[in-house]
């Protein structure tokens, strides 16, 4: 556990040395990416699949891409800033987190690192690195004048197989050493709870959420985009 808190810590420490994300959601892309590497530097331990890590988010527009087209972080670099700071909302939920677990009937069954919290955080919305495109619309502005306005809308040959399904595939394209790593997975793949849940997946969804991953990412997710607006 002291090695845990020390890492978690750690990572907090370069987030609120860089100060990426302002306390009213107002971002630096340059200082997001900065600082999402750095962390990702400081604690992946294979240093072997960190290289292809950071290649697949350079490839797949994951450091320009919104993180919605209306809902939060609807604009340039929004997926990113989004991303980071789900990560660094799990790290300062981690602690106290996993000291409530470890008093629970659960305890024993489930373990997680602060690897595990930081990279779930930062692949939990992989799948929309690159799927949107920017359109103009017509609009009127406060003058009554026809003006064409920017916006985000999902690509037409985009190809999901589910919110959290899809990032967990698109971060085992990189790191596939993380096919194991059943806690990792499963707390990417059910980060929005019900809402991204075939039918037939409802049925056993609560045992999902005896992973304290899952939840802790769940409320990190949730948090960021509904206190921030990002």
């Amino acid at each position: 556990m002291e090695d845990f808190n020390t890492q978690i810590k750690a990572l907090l420490a370069i987030f609120d040395e860089k100060e990426p994300i302002k306390q009213d959601g107002t971002f630096s892309p340059e200082a997001v990416k900065e600082t999402a590497l750095a962390m990702a530097d400081y604690i992946v331990d294979e240093k072997e699949s960190l290289p292809a890590f950071k290649d697949w988010m350079e490839s797949h527009e994951f450091w320009t891409s919104p993180a919605s087209t209306r809902f939060h972080g609807n604009v340039k670099g929004g997926l990113a800033a989004h991303s980071l700071l789900v990560a660094a909302q799990a790290l300062r939920f981690a602690i106290p987190f996993a000291e409530n677990f470890a008093l629970s009937k659960q305890a024993g069954k489930f373990s997680f690192t602060a690897e595990d919290v930081f990279i779930s955080g930062i692949a939990h919305d992989f799948c929309k690195a690159g799927t949107y495109a920017t359109e103009s619309r017509k609009t009127k502005d406060f003058n009554g004048n026809w003006k064409y306005e920017p916006f985000y809308k999902t690509k037409s040959d985009v190809r999901n197989l589910g919110h959290g399904n899809e990032s967990v595939l698109l971060l085992l394209d990189s790191m596939p050493h993380l096919l194991k790593n059943r806690t990792v997975i499963e707390a990417i793949s059910r980060h929005m709870g019900f809402s991204d849940l075939a039918p037939m997946e409802t049925y056993n969804y609560s045992n999902f959420l005896q992973n304290p991953l899952v939840l802790l990412i769940q409320l990190a997710d949730q948090s960021a985009a509904a206190w921030w607006d990002l």
